[in-house]
This record gives structure tokens, C-alpha cells and sequence, in this order.
């Protein structure tokens, strides 16, 4: 058994979470290589340092390039500020190394176009870190949907909303630069797209609103300067897919009550299944002849639950999807995968992302192959 030495870039909630899906996926899944937490980086020397040692990574950097040059280190793991991803993933793609990317995978659709070809030119793997589809209950309506289930898609319905910017006396953040993020359409928006292209198929054309609620935001906590605000933090669009379905399309940061609500009604000639990732454990699930939704709950009937728990109804959290995740990806990089949204995949969700953007700035229809 070969040995991967991981190199993860970041300490934030995701690199926790991916420090944690590095460690869990041995103790679940039997795999071809064995793991070894090589180096973890942070610009912060001392967190770099605390980091390591609280999650068992042998060495620490607080220079990202050094982890990318460590000849230990085989796979690079990126979970820093959007900004950073071009950068960090063309060095690791210049080095010859597989590169594991949080979403949204550039804060431009050129980076991103960049980063693509730059992974076909490197002929490694890559994957970004699009987790909810990693979740058994989606891999079942993705079944569901291709074996007929549904009939003919005719309509999708998708929203994507949080409420962790809705009080305006919330400070500015890296989120709210358009240079370093893409406002709620690529923080939320983008799993949202990544979705409905998994589950209904490529989107032929878009029109769209954005909005700026809030245009300025204190700087720091209780500051009384304030800073400008240029991202949206509402997305709202109607989508065309190539296979005729249509759709309707929103996503915001603002919206009081909800926390993680990733969620989409998908209908066809035949039935009907909804799906909320507040319940992210089951399915509604309508099938015309019937007298009302049934309630679908995941189980070790389900691939990949089975790993977690062998009974039915005990419910995967978020960290189980992001082990799930990792574990498509250390099986892709033994050639015994296809699973994940690799860097070509992603580059379409934010051609996707970008047509919505250009329908919104000249308010018009805009088909997805102009951009």
C-alpha cells in the first residue's frame, strides 16, 4: 500500500473539516493508499503550528508555497479565502501534484478557465469541494430521476439561503470584496448550480436579478466606520435547461430563520421529489397515482451509509459528507473513481454562475455558451 501525503492549505471551519474528513475516511472505508497527515499551512506561523499539532499533521508552514514544494507532501488540499484558490492551485498544478479545491473554484470566470486547462495540461486529478452531492439521499434522487421515476423533468425549483449576513450591523468580511468572493451567488449560489447541473442537467439559457441589500456594513464589530459593499446578497433566475426542463433559481445570505437550506422540488410527467439540506437524511418523494408524498429516510440500503451505520433512520451530519467526499477523491486518484465535480465541472458552474450575472447587469436573457 502506497503512502498519500496530504498538504492542507488553510485552518479555517473548512480546513478543520477537511483535517477531519482526512482522518475519519481510514477508520470507514478500506482504501488503496494509507494517508499521512504530511503538512498543513497558515499564515499564521503559531496557528500553523497549534493546527498541526491538534490535528496530526507532522509539520507546519506559514508559507503555502513551501507546502507545495515539500516532497512529502503528494495531494494539495486548498480551503483558504476564495482569492487564494488561482493562485495556490496553479503552483500545486505546476508541481505536478492532484489538487482538492473548496468551491467556488475562482473569483472569475478567466481563473477559473485558467485553473481548467491548466489541470488538462497537468493530467492529474482534481476535485472541488461541492460536498452536498456526496450526500446518499442526493445519489438516490439522481437514480430516481434516471431510472424514469419522474417521468419527463419538466420544472425545477431550487433555493440556497442563510441567515448569517441578514443583521446589517454584521461586519464586513473577506465575503463582501468582489475581488476576494462573489457575494451569496458564489458563496451559496454556487452549490445551488452545481446541484441542479447534477441532478436535471446542463442549463441552456438564464435570465436574472441581483440585489445589494445592504450597501455598506461596519468595518470591524461595533466599529462606527463603515465599509462599501459591491457583491449581491440576493440572486434570483429563471433557468432554461438543454433538455427542456425549466426553472427557477434564488439564493441569499440574508434571509431570517434559515441555516443551511439547500433545498430544490424537481417534477416531471410522473411524479415529484423534494429535498431540504436541513433534513439532509431523507427524500419526498410523489408518484402520480398516489394520495401524497411519501417520506424516503436514507439507510445502509444507500452506498455510503452503510460505512457510517448499519441502521436506518440514525442520520449522516455534515462531516460524513465531506469524508464521503474525500473518499471519491483517494479513490480517483487510484483510477477506481469518477465521483466529485473536478476542475472542469466546476469551470461550468461558473460559466453558469457568470451568465447569471451578465442577465442581471443588461436584464435580458443570456444563453450560457456566450460567456
Amino acid at each position: 500500500m502506497r503512502e498519500l501525503g496530504i498538504g492542507l492549505i488553510g485552518t479555517g471551519f473548512m480546513g478543520r473539516a477537511h483535517a477531519l474528513a482526512f482522518r475519519n475516511v481510514s477508520a470507514v472505508f478500506e482504501l488503496p493508499f494509507k494517508l499521512k497527515l504530511a503538512a498543513l499551512a497558515d499564515a499564521d506561523p503559531l496557528r500553523a503550528r497549534q493546527c498541526a499539532d491538534a490535528w496530526g499533521f507532522d509539520s507546519a508552514h506559514s508559507d503555502w508555497q513551501q507546502l507545495i514544494d515539500d516532497p512529502k507532501v503528494n495531494l494539495i488540499a486548498i480551503t483558504t479565502p476564495n482569492h487564494l484558490h488561482y493562485p495556490m492551485a496553479m503552483a500545486a498544478l505546476a508541481a505536478g501534484k492532484p489538487v482538492y479545491c473548496e468551491k467556488p473554484l475562482a473569483v472569475s470566470l478567466e481563473q477559473a478557465n485558467a485553473m481548467r486547462l491548466a489541470a488538462k495540461a497537468a493530467g492529474v486529478v482534481t476535485r472541488v469541494g461541492y460536498n452536498y452531492q456526496h450526500n446518499p439521499m442526493i445519489g438516490l434522487a439522481r437514480e430516481l430521476i434516471q431510472n424514469g421515476e419522474l417521468g419527463d423533468l419538466i420544472s425545477f425549483q431550487g433555493e440556497f439561503s442563510e441567515d448569517f449576513m441578514a443583521d446589517p450591523a454584521s461586519p464586513w468580511s473577506w465575503r463582501c470584496d468582489a475581488g476576494h468572493a462573489g457575494g451569496a451567488l458564489a458563496d451559496l449560489g454556487s452549490h445551488l448550480l452545481s446541484m441542479a447541473r447534477f441532478l436535471v442537467g446542463d442549463v441552456e439559457a438564464v435570465c436574472a436579478d441581483t440585489q445589494t441589500v445592504h450597501r455598506q456594513r461596519p468595518a470591524t464589530v461595533g466599529s462606527q466606520e463603515q465599509r462599501s459593499i459591491a457583491v449581491d446578497d440576493q440572486v434570483h433566475a429563471l433557468l432554461r435547461f438543454a433538455n427542456g426542463a425549466r426553472g427557477t433559481f434564488s439564493s441569499s445570505w440574508l434571509k431570517h430563520g434559515y441555516k443551511n437550506h439547500l433545498s430544490f422540488e424537481i417534477s416531471g410527467t410522473q411524479g415529484t421529489l423534494a429535498f431540504d439540506q436541513e433534513r439532509l437524511n431523507e427524500l419526498r418523494l410523489f408518484r402520480a397515482g398516489q394520495d401524497g408524498f411519501q417520506r424516503v429516510l436514507a439507510g445502509p440500503n444507500l452506498p455510503g451509509y452503510a460505512a457510517f451505520s448499519p441502521a436506518a433512520g440514525h442520520q449522516l451530519g455534515y462531516n460524513e459528507l465531506k469524508t464521503l467526499e474525500v473518499h471519491d477523491l483517494v479513490m480517483a486518484l487510484a483510477g477506481l473513481s469518477q465521483g466529485g465535480t473536478d476542475f472542469e465541472q466546476a469551470w461550468e458552474v461558473e460559466r453558469l454562475a457568470a451568465a447569471i450575472r451578465l442577465a442581471a447587469q443588461e436584464a435580458r436573457w443570456v444563453r450560457v455558451e456566450e460567456v
